[in-house]
């Protein structure tokens, strides 16, 4: 189990925000600009443990549990991508902030997306991250074999968690594992994240996102022949996604630059936070005043 201290542990805040019809666990901390991570599956707001610390040094770093996941309330519906960036739109409106930079994976970026393009005006810039957007062109290459087998199996409804009650420790650990390429994760941020989708209510919730996939899929596809993407958008691909998330960015996209991490896993910010961080930080930097 790879156990390397994090970059930096800063002092951080956990709030309980009511948005959109639920109560968000908000990890907040820093001051400066405002910077929201949204993470995905199977994920929490300590997907974001190594790089928070850099970051706040610079900004305020504003990082929820998603809608259903960890300590934000299990709500019974709501897991399209649409009604999620309602949702952080919501946290961006309590914590005072008007605009934010946005920096997602996983999950998280079709939420990341649909909010820049419905609110152009309150995201500056954009990071995404091992994500796909829907039914966009651009992915073909990727799914030339189909999509990932978890994909059918979570969007089943109440097959998975039926099945995973008892193995939930050994099913999110794979994950985990494949995502790094075999290296792990900390101990403590890998228990966190076992313990965060033990049980028949937190499994369903986390495959709630898979079966709203094509509710969000349709809201995308809607956003995206209405509008342009103008914010400065950031395409960061590792293993096994790498620039099928750019190819699809790219004919809407006005200002979009797209990188590869080599010998990088799926969750970037546990994998490979210092590659990740010399990417961020210089284009985060370019939208702050001199």
């Amino acid at each position: 189990m790879y156990c390397a201290p994090p970059l930096h542990a800063p002092s951080i805040e956990l709030r309980q925000i009511e948005t959109n019809g639920i109560s968000a666990n908000v990890a907040v901390t820093g001051t400066g600009p405002a910077v929201v991570l949204l993470h995905g599956f199977p994920h929490t707001w300590r997907l974001w443990s190594e790089i928070i610390g850099p970051l706040s040094a610079h900004y305020r770093v504003i990082a929820p549990d998603l809608r259903g996941f960890g300590a934000t309330s299990r709500a019974a519906d709501g897991y399209d991508a649409g009604t999620l960036a309602t949702d952080i739109a919501g946290i961006l409106d309590a914590l005072g902030e008007p605009t934010a930079a946005v920096v997602a994976i996983d999950a998280g970026t079709p939420v990341a997306v649909l909010l820049a393009l419905r609110h152009p005006d309150r995201v500056r810039q954009l990071v995404v991250m091992e994500a796909l957007l829907g039914t966009l062109p651009g992915a073909e290459d990727f799914l030339a074999a189909g999509p990932p087998w978890w994909f059918g199996f979570h969007a089943v409804p109440g097959l998975a968690e039926t099945v995973l009650i008892g193995q939930e420790a050994r099913y999110i650990d794979w994950f985990l594992t494949t995502g790094t390429r075999g290296r792990g994760v900390r101990a403590d941020i890998h228990d966190a994240f076992i313990d965060a989708f033990t049980g028949d209510d937190a499994l369903r919730c986390a495959f709630a996102y898979y079966r709203a996939l094509p509710t969000s899929a349709r809201q995308i596809n809607h956003a995206v022949a209405a509008d342009r993407l103008t914010t400065p958008t950031l395409a960061i691909g590792a293993h096994p996604v790498g620039d099928a998330l750019e190819r699809q960015l790219r004919p809407f996209a006005e200002n979009l630059t797209g990188h590869l991490i080599p010998d990088c896993g799926h969750i970037i910010p546990l994998d490979r936070p210092r590659e990740l961080l010399s990417l961020l930080l210089p284009f985060l930097a370019a939208d702050r005043p001199a």
